[in-house]
């Protein structure tokens, strides 16, 4: 099942033409992220305060249509995937029900050093409700 993020564009977010910047989407994705976890009981800060990180090794966005100044935006999160040592998450973002942006995002854990780990026994089962 789908997490769902609410995000308000600000102006500062916005590129010359009055569009939020391309390079943005992916905070707001990462926000969002954040949320699912938060969501599931397990914050980023516990995961980090366990000895593991989750990082992004790949990422493929589409821009479909852009937001705007004065724009609420959901993003919805879900993993579309969960392999042993990685999982695919699939978000994408909408104002009013339309689709702007999605994207696919492959997220490793690693240690704090950032060496490639073995996932925890307690994350897996975490991350069901996000799951398809």
């Amino acid at each position: 099942m789908a997490h769902e993020t609410t995000i308000a564009v600000r102006f500062s977010e916005l590129d010359p033409y009055g569009h939020v910047n391309h390079a943005v989407y992916l905070t707001y994705f990462e926000q969002a992220r954040c949320e699912a976890l938060e969501h599931c009981g397990i914050p980023i800060e516990t995961i980090s305060e366990r000895g593991y990180q989750l990082v992004v090794t790949e990422l493929t966005a589409r821009f479909v249509r852009s937001a705007g100044p004065g724009d609420i935006v959901t993003v919805e999160t879900r993993l579309a995937e969960q392999r042993r040592a990685r999982g695919t998450w699939a978000q994408r973002i909408l104002r009013e029900g339309v689709e702007l942006v999605t994207a696919d995002i492959t997220i490793g854990v690693t240690d704090r050093n950032g060496r490639p780990a073995r996932p925890p026994d307690w994350l897996f089962p975490a991350l069901q409700p996000l799951l398809d």
